[in-house]
């Protein structure tokens, strides 16, 4: 492990300034009048308000100092079949409790690391005997944050899952657990079905599963046939109806041309402030953001090694590779669904199990998308439920996670 690095973020003075002198600059369109609010994206009001603090008051040298305090952060190269040797970014940080989880945590877009920022102190401060606790590795994808970008083509899923899998192993975790969200799910589930003996279960806040069919699930099947929804899944499949019809724009888009859209992401940072604020907004839960939540995400991705651009071509190359499918096949490593109201998909609770055992199933009241940022208190709980003291998943690393306390020091 001795090319594993301790990092701190240091923006460049001159991007600063370029960034300043960009945001001087700025010409916003008009908007229609009379139209309800946040129905065609980011109302101009909201914008200008985000824009005027961002140029008045905002101080990423705060930010970048309260991430470098708060978080340990490192990197390493990480041998990718195919694409050579990158440089990947993450934050770890070790429990002291001696019989403590590894648990990756995995991002998506337009998130980044710092999601893990509120639920990192719970993770690590359980005694791991009645309250579990976690060793707690929170990398950004190659092609976000402050990881490498790839410049040839075909670096989908597959080659998400193996960064990821290599990196844990090279800290010293050989069995470990995960828990994800958006891209951060599709990642893990193509983690379990190419890892399977190193990973002991997987917690996800988004599930897309496939519906059962006669043929493939004639069990299941039968049983969805049998099985009236419940109001909780008939609001879902409303709320996934919803979402397919007015808020896949961005999506359609990155997964064709994200090219031409990173023009706009690499040259304009209010262009890329409307692009990632409209979904802070869209998918959560009436959640409070701050300006200076706003900017911090922002600004990651403006500041990022390898560009803001870079982040859309996961959607183009596991859209375009017939394998990135395969992250929906059924695994034998037992799942965990933390279901929130406000999530994109929403499908009916059967339809999961031809994921794999569904050991663990929350239903909560509020909150949405990115539910380590909007409801870590509660992440953090289905993650100790699962996988804690009479969970259903207790002891999926091994009674005495022999390896995984001291031997992974950074």
């Amino acid at each position: 492990m001795t090319d594993i690095h301790p990092f701190k973020i240091n923006i460049p003075q001159a991007k600063l300034d370029r960034l300043t002198q960009k945001l001087a600059l700025v010409d916003l369109p008009p908007e229609i009048e009379g139209i309800e609010p946040w129905a065609r994206g980011v109302p101009l009001t909201d914008l200008k308000r985000v824009l005027k603090y961002w140029t008045a008051k905002y101080d990423w040298r705060k930010t970048e100092a309260k991430l470098n305090n708060d978080l340990p952060q490192f990197t390493t190269n990480i041998q990718v079949d195919g694409f050579g040797s990158l440089n990947m970014h993450f934050v770890h940080q070790q429990s002291k409790a001696n019989n403590a989880i590894p648990l990756l945590f995995i991002h998506g877009w337009p998130g980044n690391f710092t999601e893990v920022e509120k639920i990192l102190p719970l993770l690590v401060s359980g005694d791991g005997v009645d309250t579990p606790a976690f060793h707690v590795v929170s990398p950004s994808l190659i092609n976000f944050g402050f990881s490498d970008r790839v410049t040839k083509p075909g670096f989908s899923l597959r080659q998400h899952a193996e960064s990821c899998h290599k990196l844990m192993q090279k800290l010293g975790y050989e069995k470990y657990v995960i828990q994800g969200g958006d891209l951060g799910s599709f990642v893990a589930r193509t983690m379990v079905q190419h890892y399977q003996p190193a990973i002991g279960g997987h917690l996800l806040n988004l599930c897309i599963p496939r519906a059962p069919t006669k043929d493939r699930d004639p069990e299941l099947w039968e049983k969805v046939q049998s099985t009236p929804l419940t109001d909780e899944e008939k609001k879902g499949l409303e709320r996934s109806k919803q979402v397919q019809t007015e808020g896949m724009g961005y999506y359609r888009v990155q997964e064709t041309k994200p090219q031409t859209i990173g023009y706009s992401m690499a040259d304009s940072p209010v262009g890329l402030l409307a692009w990632i604020y409209e979904k802070l907004h869209d998918w959560t839960d009436d959640y409070p953001w701050t300006e200076e939540e706003i900017l911090q995400w922002v600004c990651i991705y403006y500041f990022s090694v390898p560009g803001p651009n870079a982040t859309q071509h996961i959607y183009y190359e596991s859209t375009h590779d017939p394998a990135s499918g395969t992250f929906q096949n059924y695994s034998p490593v037992p799942l965990g669904v933390s279901r929130y109201p406000k999530e994109l998909t929403l499908l009916p609770r059967l339809h999961h199990e031809t994921m794999g055992p569904v050991v663990f199933w929350n239903l909560h009241e509020s909150g949405g998308h990115f539910a380590a940022n909007e409801k870590p208190e509660d992440i953090v709980q289905d993650l100790r439920t699962m996988f804690g003291k009479g969970g259903p998943a207790e002891g999926c690393c091994g009674p005495d996670r022999k390896g995984y306390s001291n031997s992974a020091s950074s």
